[in-house]
């Protein structure tokens, strides 16, 4: 074999290596970042990309991982040459917080952020996880430190919009965009833990005996107005059959005055045509009188009136009128 022959195998095979080595295969939702010469050139988007071996070379930056390892959620940091512009959740171990009001209680939180601008991630900042990380917890104290005990407790979710706004502003100088901050566990002292259950029983039996108390209360209330309700009802019925009762007396009233009227007409007229009514009342008066003053089982004394004569005289004329009545109607 000519030597010509050897050396063009031999460029075409250092070609190909070379082609092979500068050829670089980017995923979806992933870049990496480019220097020439220690010098950043540009940013390999997804697909496949070129690049000059030897001259030009990756970045690599260090990247926060986590493995489960019995049962356990182990983080490790690691190095990569590619950046991932997925979003990203960093679940931070427990750590000591104090609260206004002097109280030592551990809180666990989670962070979700996604890099936005990979050159500021690698060239802004020296280890991006370490700082996100450094920065939650040092934020979290700071707010924590704000607010007391009993506010930490119920205040998740303001607690949480404070962390992102703060953590974003920071974070936004090294390309980086915080999506939300959640708060997993807050964990108070035990003697504080055992003071809150004291005091949530209580407050669950105050509250049973205020809605017993209610409820006592409103039975009450019904059983009152329903006595009431009778009470009115019986009022209601006795009037009525009280008005009824008048009514009743005062239509008998009327009816026997109705009749003693007619009676008093009938005989008025009758007397009236056969003699003078005035001594017929006269008469009929003194005769009642007269009985009454003899009414008694032994009584043996009769009273005569000065004008017994004329009484006489005037029951005469009834008898003679009611003869010469029967008289005329015969």
């Amino acid at each position: 074999m000519e030597i010509g022959t050897v050396v063009l195998i031999v460029v075409l095979i250092l070609a190909v290596s070379f082609f092979i080595v500068g050829i670089r295969i980017v995923k979806q939702a992933e870049v990496m970042v480019i220097e020439s010469l220690g010098r950043y050139s540009k940013t390999l988007t997804a697909g496949p990309n070129f690049i000059i071996p030897f001259y030009d070379k990756p970045r690599e930056m260090e990247w926060k991982y986590a493995r489960d390892v019995g049962g356990r959620n182990i983080s490790y940091m690691g190095t990569v040459d590619r950046i991932d512009l997925r979003e990203t959740v960093y679940d931070f171990p427990s750590q000591a917080v104090i609260t206004k009001d002097n109280v030592s209680i551990q809180i666990n939180a989670l962070i979700y952020f996604q890099i936005t601008d990979p050159k500021k991630a690698v060239y802004e900042v020296a280890s991006l996880p370490t700082a996100i990380e450094k920065l939650t917890q040092t934020t979290l104290r700071n707010v924590i430190g704000e607010l007391e005990l009993d506010q930490t407790l119920i205040s998740r979710e303001t607690i949480n919009t404070k962390l992102r706004t703060i953590l974003d502003e920071a974070s936004n100088k090294w390309g980086v965009k915080v999506n939300r901050v959640e708060l997993q566990d807050i964990t108070p002292p035990r003697e504080i833990k055992e003071a809150m259950e004291k005091q949530m029983r209580a407050e669950r039996d105050k509250r049973a005996a205020i809605l017993e108390a209610e409820g006592l209360k409103q039975a009450q209330i019904l059983k009152a107005e329903g006595f009431k309700e009778s009470e009115i009802r019986k009022a209601e019925g006795e009037r009525q059959r009280q008005i009824l009762e008048a009514d009743g007396i005062a239509q008998a009233k009327i009816r026997m005055a109705e009749g003693e009227k007619q009676s008093i007409a009938l005989v008025a007229d009758t007397v009236n045509a056969y003699s003078n009514p005035a001594n017929y009342l006269i008469a009929i008066k003194y005769i009642e009188a007269l009985q009454k003053m003899v009414d008694g089982k032994d009584n043996k004394l009769v009273y005569m009136p000065y004008e017994a004569t004329g009484i006489l005289g005037a029951v005469g004329a009834v008898k003679e009128i009611v003869s010469q009545h029967h008289k005329a109607q015969k």
